[in-house]
C-alpha cells in the first residue's frame, strides 16, 4: 500500500465521524426546517390571508383554553372555515408559549387573514366588554328614517351617513342570496330597502353599519321562509316582488285588517294591468307625508312613482314588518273574487280605516265625501 493511500486512510478514520456528525446536524436542520415551514403553513398561519372580513366572537368568563378554540374554529358559521385550521394546534400554541392561562374574557373583533400567534396576543391583552344600546325600527319606515333614529339615539356612536352608504351596495351582502338576486340594484335609491327587518334590535353602541345591518339581515332570513317562500313561488311572485307589495301595503294601511284588503285591490289592479297609484310611492319620492298630490307630481319620472308606470315600483318603499308581508301573500279572498279595485283614506282624524270600491265611479263618490279632511 502505498504512503499516499495510508495517510488518506488515517485522514479518513479522523475526520469520519466529524463528517458523519456534521451530515447529521445538517440533515435534522433540513428536517426542523421543513417540519417548522409546513407546522407554520398548515396549522399556526393564517387561514386566508387574503379575508380582512371582521367576525365577532364572545369569550365568556373562564373559558378554557379548549373552549375558546371551539369558538374561534366555529366562528364564521357552520359549514365555513373558521378563524383558526384546527383547535388543536390552538391548544398546543397556547400550552407551548404558556398563555393557557392568561386569554381573557370579551368581545373581539377578529379575521381570517390573522395567524394564531397574533389572535393569541389580542386574546391575552384583554378586551373590555362593550357597551350595548337598543335601536328600534318601527314597521314601515324606511332607511333614511332608520338612519335618522341612529343620529338621535345619543347610545349610539356609529356614523349614520357611513350606515346610509352601506345600505346602497348591495355587493356588500351578496353572501345573502336574496340580496344577491336582487335585479337593478344599483338604480334603487338603497339597494338593501325593504331588507331590514323592523324590531327591536339590541346593538353595540359602537357598532359599525355592517354589523347593525347584518343583524336585520340575519333576522329578515330567518323571518322570511318556510311557508312564506312556497307561498310566494305559488303566486308567481319573486321575493323582491313581494317585499315591494308589502312595502306599500305597509305605508297605505293604518288597520291591520285593511292590509289584506289593499292587498287584494293592488293584486286585482296588477292581474287587469292597472296603475297602482299609490300615493305612499309618491311619498317616497318626494318625501312630502300628504293624500293629495299636484298633477307635476303624479307626473314624476322615477321608477318608483307608479301613477306614471304600471307594475310594482324598482324596489321596496318601506321595511315592512310581518304583517304586511303576510297581507301581500294572503290577499283578502272576498275582494279579490269581487274584483275591489279602489281605495281612498275617510277621515284622518276620526278613523284610520280605508274605504274600498269596486268602480271608478263608486271611487270618486267615496273621495268627494271624504276629500276635505285630507288637508
Amino acid at each position: 500500500m502505498s504512503a499516499v493511500r495510508q495517510r488518506w486512510q488515517r485522514f479518513w478514520h479522523y475526520t469520519r465521524p466529524i463528517a458523519t456528525w456534521l451530515l447529521s446536524i445538517g440533515l435534522v436542520a433540513v428536517i426542523a426546517v421543513v417540519s417548522v415551514r409546513y407546522v407554520l403553513s398548515h396549522y399556526i398561519s393564517a387561514v386566508d390571508p387574503d379575508d380582512a372580513t371582521p367576525y365577532e366572537v364572545v369569550i365568556p368568563q373562564y373559558a378554557s383554553a379548549g373552549k375558546i378554540a371551539d369558538l374561534l374554529y366555529h366562528a364564521c358559521g357552520e359549514g365555513e372555515r373558521g378563524l383558526i385550521v384546527s383547535s388543536a394546534s390552538f391548544k398546543v400554541y397556547v400550552d407551548f408559549v404558556g398563555k393557557a392561562n392568561s386569554l381573557k374574557a370579551g368581545t373581539y373583533r377578529l379575521s381570517k387573514n390573522m395567524t394564531i400567534p397574533e389572535i393569541v396576543d389580542i386574546l391575552a391583552e384583554g378586551n373590555p366588554a362593550r357597551r350595548t344600546a337598543r335601536l328600534v325600527v318601527i314597521e314601515g319606515r324606511t332607511i333614511d328614517d332608520i338612519a335618522k333614529s341612529i343620529r338621535e339615539n345619543e347610545a349610539i356612536t356609529t356614523d349614520p351617513e357611513a350606515f346610509l352608504a352601506q345600505c346602497r351596495d348591495a355587493s356588500a351582502y351578496a353572501k345573502y342570496p336574496f340580496i344577491a338576486e336582487l335585479p337593478d340594484a344599483a338604480s334603487r335609491r338603497y339597494a338593501l330597502e325593504g331588507y331590514l327587518f323592523p324590531d327591536t334590535y339590541e346593538i353595540y353602541a359602537d357598532s359599525a353599519p355592517e354589523e347593525i345591518i347584518e343583524k336585520m339581515l340575519t333576522h329578515y332570513y330567518e323571518i322570511f321562509s318556510g311557508e312564506w317562500v312556497s307561498r310566494a313561488e305559488e303566486l308567481g311572485m319573486t321575493r323582491d316582488q313581494v317585499m315591494t307589495l308589502a312595502s306599500i301595503i305597509e305605508r297605505e294601511a293604518s288597520v291591520p285588517e285593511d292590509m289584506y284588503k289593499v292587498s287584494a285591490v293592488f293584486h286585482n289592479r296588477l292581474k287587469e294591468g292597472m296603475k297602482l297609484e299609490s300615493c305612499a310611492t309618491l311619498n317616497y319620492i318626494t318625501g312630502l307625508d300628504r293624500y293629495v298630490f299636484t298633477r307635476d307630481e303624479m307626473a314624476i319620472d322615477s321608477p318608483y312613482n307608479t301613477y306614471r308606470y304600471a307594475g310594482l315600483p324598482i324596489g321596496p318603499i318601506s321595511n315592512p314588518g310581518a304583517a304586511a308581508i303576510q297581507a301581500a301573500l294572503y290577499p283578502d279572498e272576498e275582494f279579490l273574487e269581487e274584483g275591489y279595485l279602489y281605495f281612498c283614506n275617510a277621515n284622518p282624524k276620526e278613523t284610520r280605516a280605508l274605504v274600498f270600491a269596486k268602480t271608478y265611479e263608486e271611487h270618486q263618490q267615496n273621495v268627494e265625501k271624504y276629500r276635505e279632511f285630507w288637508n
